[in-house]
């Protein structure tokens, strides 16, 4: 195919890649008694999907898992369905997607491989690791009846450390891998390169 096509091959075949890793790490997660949100590292997988895929192939990766989640398939926590969708965790897996691009819109804008970039990169991936509670809250209080306060009790405030450290993590991997691969550009076919701009 060629290289400047919009769609690649090596970038169906890392959507693939990072779709499965999403359902993989979706398995290992920690049951909290108080909430019917489990922490789960399910997100770590977004985090690195769209950083270094970047905001077209993220979004295709981890869309195509909801979706297949959606329709029945069980992908995510073992579960499937429009009954898993329309849950009370289903505002969260709504927004999976949307992470993505948001991460690999950023991230992919982001030059360097000194610690300005890191931090940047670190920033975008946390920030956009808080979208899903954009969505996942309002509908957690929706279809639970819980109120604002408990939602966010429930369903945000125990999470929140570790989304930070699953962020500082990805923005570690992304950072010492763009020392072969462009921001954003493991989809594409273009060349690995080991010198970045500072």
């Amino acid at each position: 195919m060629n290289p400047s096509s919009a769609w690649s091959i090596k970038g169906i075949t890392y959507s693939a890649l990072f779709g499965a890793l999403l359902v993989a790490l979706s398995f290992v997660q920690i049951h909290l008694g108080f909430s019917p949100v489990p922490i789960s590292m399910a997100n770590f997988a977004i985090m690195l999907a769209g950083a270094l895929l970047g905001a077209r192939y993220g979004f295709i990766s981890i869309g195509a898992v909801v979706v297949l989640t959606a329709i029945g398939l069980p992908l995510l926590h073992g579960a499937g369905g429009i009954g898993f969708i329309t849950g009370r965790t289903g505002g969260f897996v709504w927004a999976y997607p949307f992470m993505a691009l948001f991460i690999g819109y950023f991230a992919s804008r982001i030059q360097g491989k000194g610690w300005t970039s890191f931090i940047l990169l670190f920033l975008v991936i946390e920030v956009g690791s808080l979208l899903l509670y954009l969505t996942g809250v309002p509908w957690l209080a929706h279809v639970a009846h819980y109120t604002t306060y408990k939602a966010l009790t429930a369903g945000c405030f125990p999470f929140l450390p570790g989304d930070a450290i699953k962020a500082l993590v990805a923005a570690i991997v992304v950072h010492q891998v763009r020392v072969y691969y462009p921001a954003g550009l493991l989809g594409s076919s273009n060349r690995p390169v080991a010198k970045l701009q500072s």
